[in-house]
């Protein structure tokens, strides 16, 4: 650094020689840190844009008078730039000021690092810068920086470096100066897209699944006693019985004992065997009995 450059502090300014400026945008890049986009705003009285066309940008890259625009990004031993160059002396009275910003492209500026501004005579080829200004953000949550301002004082110009931050990328910052919304929002921030959601084709309802009756016969437990489907494991470890055979169809009507239940899971005793009938049992005579007189 020689001594034909100013290094700033934020909120100081400089008297400029040169009518013709280069504002460089430079920064490292590496793992995690975001692509920066340098920006200019041309602005009237009042400090607004005087229409949509005073924003210069990725997507507008050139002023209509053609006397500010943004050069192409340059890889260099230090870092990545990124240029606008403005013809101050030929620019219209009525642009007062013309805002140098820097915008992050999906990240936060807390990712970027080592980020300055350079200024330099745009009609010298080489040469030291005239102001540098190391732009380091306020909260971290910045997307979009105001790095330093060129404006008119008398008959000449000087630059200020502002170090403003905005979390409302570069649609925040445009709209703040008077650019229209619904007309930019679209074109100054048009990556990354905003996800659309994926919406399945309309078919009728699936019926509900029934339940898994698998699932509920391997952990359903043992109850204490209570008669337990035939596919359930043995409780507590013990073996159970084997299915019985079904129970034979009640006799002539009459109601059958029920089978005893299973107490508490334990190996129930086998059913005793039937009596051997009567070998001297004979059923009556059927049919109406009649008694001689």
């Amino acid at each position: 650094m020689t001594a034909m450059t100013h290094a700033m502090l934020k909120g100081s300014n400089v008297p400029l020689d040169a009518m013709a400026v280069r504002a460089v945008l430079r920064w490292t890049p590496g793992a995690g840190v975001p692509d920066v986009d340098a920006s200019a705003l041309l602005l009237g009285a009042g400090g607004r844009v005087r229409s949509d066309e005073d924003f210069v940008f990725y997507n507008q890259p050139r002023h209509p008078s053609g006397l500010v625009r943004r050069l192409p990004k340059r890889s260099v031993a230090e870092g990545l730039t990124d240029t606008i160059e403005a013809d101050l002396g030929a620019l219209d009275p009525s642009v007062e000021q013309v805002v140098i910003a820097a915008s992050s492209d999906g990240a936060a500026f807390q990712q970027v690092r080592d980020l300055r501004i350079l200024l330099y005579d745009a009609a010298s080829a080489g040469g030291d810068p005239l102001a540098v200004f190391d732009v380091r953000p306020e909260t971290g949550e910045e997307t979009a920086i105001i790095c330093g301002e060129l404006y008119r004082r008398g008959d000449g110009w000087k630059f200020r470096a502002v170090g403003q931050g905005y979390p409302t990328g570069l649609v925040g910052l445009a709209t703040a100066f008077g650019i229209s919304v619904d007309e930019a929002e679209a074109a100054a921030e048009p990556d990354p897209a905003p996800a659309v959601p994926t919406v399945a084709p309309v078919s009728a309802p699936a019926p509900a699944p029934g339940p898994d009756l698998q699932a509920t016969v391997q952990h359903q437990q043992p109850t204490y006693g209570y008669p337990q489907p035939t596919a359930a494991p043995a409780a507590y470890g013990y073996p159970q019985p084997t299915a019985a055979a079904p129970a034979p169809q009640p006799a002539y009507g009459y109601p059958q004992p029920a089978a005893p239940q299973p107490a508490y899971g334990y190996p129930q005793p086998a059913a005793a065997a039937a009596p051997a009938p009567d070998p001297n049992f004979v059923l009556p005579p059927q049919g109406p009995q009649f008694v001689r007189s």
